[in-house]
């Protein structure tokens, strides 16, 4: 076949055909077993939150009621952390819908031997984001979710809480950190009590101690996290000098509690294996409008309100 000529008889450029998208499947029976693994886990955790909640941090010599109404029982912590954790990953999700960009279903992870019986959920992006703006809603999108469902969840926890006399010392095996926006609910619905007496935390009010945690985890402007999309998005490459310096805090508040420890090393194992640098979109140069920027400093608020400097402190280190 003869080369196409244009009117020059000079030979015409083929006409550029973008190469088909390719379109993942959602495996769906995984997604749902992670999730059943998950709800199980959290439930199994969630018992055991219930029954230190009616215990009153005193001994209890059996189980308050039959294993059955046990279970029902940790739905109020397990039902509160997965809607905390799934309506964060469903945000990032439906950011990437509305903007048309290939994402998996929410990963749930269980784990039962942890005091929060999960280690959170997940999305895979599956193609790079094509701008700084879909960068930006698509990171932002996840922590705001997330925390319009713990906010809720915190004040009506701390209302079915109540404050217990102070326990003795063998019964305590640590403190939790309280967040700023923790300690303000707290304080609206307790008042100032005096020191005798110590807050006995309902299984839901813990959930959303955790969510908030959670959500101040992934406002960490590092790498490829949350909070490092939004910085990157907001501050461009110079984002760069941003996460090796909060690696750095990270690292720091490992001396202040041990409960940053694993924390740190996830991080320098992220740097490690992607590097400082988050990866450029095509409009690298252009900023973001004053809507987005505005509601990156939101982003900010959110974190400071979420984050505590020893979210746990075991009891040796506070005796």
């Amino acid at each position: 076949m003869e080369p196409l000529r244009d009117d020059a008889g000079l030979l015409a450029p083929p006409e550029f055909v973008p190469p088909p998208r390719r379109k993942f499947q959602n495996r769906w029976w995984l997604h749902l077993t992670l999730f059943a693994l998950t709800a199980a886990s959290t439930i199994y955790t969630g018992v055991g939150h219930y029954v230190g909640f009616i215990a009153d941090f005193q001994p209890l010599q059996r189980l308050p009621m039959p294993i059955d109404q046990l279970l029902v029982r940790g739905l109020w912590y397990s039902g509160t952390v997965i809607a905390i954790l799934g309506c964060h990953e469903l945000g990032h999700y439906a950011a990437c819908r509305y903007y048309d960009v290939d994402a998996s279903l929410p990963y749930f992870l269980p784990m039962p031997l942890l005091m929060t019986g999960t280690l959170g959920a997940f999305i895979r992006i599956r193609e790079p984001l094509p701008s700084k703006r879909v960068l930006f809603d698509v990171g932002i999108a996840g922590p705001i979710a997330g925390f319009i469902v713990a906010v809720p969840a915190l004040f009506i926890g701390l209302s079915m809480s109540r404050l217990v006399p102070m326990p003795p010392p063998q019964f305590v095996a640590g403190t939790l950190g309280e967040p700023l926006l923790f300690r303000l609910a707290e304080r609206m619905i307790f008042g100032s009590p005096p020191d005798t007496l110590t807050l006995n935390l309902h299984p839901m009010a813990f959930a959303a101690w955790f969510g908030l945690l959670a959500t101040a985890l992934n406002l960490f402007p590092i790498g490829q996290l949350d909070g490092g999309h939004v910085s990157y998005a907001v501050l461009g490459r110079r984002s760069t000098s941003v996460t090796v310096a909060m690696i750095c805090v990270t690292i720091g508040l490992s001396f202040v509690s041990v409960s940053w420890i694993m924390w740190s090393v996830l991080m320098v194992a992220m740097l490690v294996a992607f590097g400082p640098r988050h990866p450029v979109t095509p409009d690298d140069h252009v900023p973001l409008n004053c809507a987005r920027l505005a509601l990156a400093f939101r982003a900010l608020a959110m974190f400071v309100v979420c984050f505590t400097p020893a979210p746990m402190q075991p009891a040796d280190l506070i005796r």
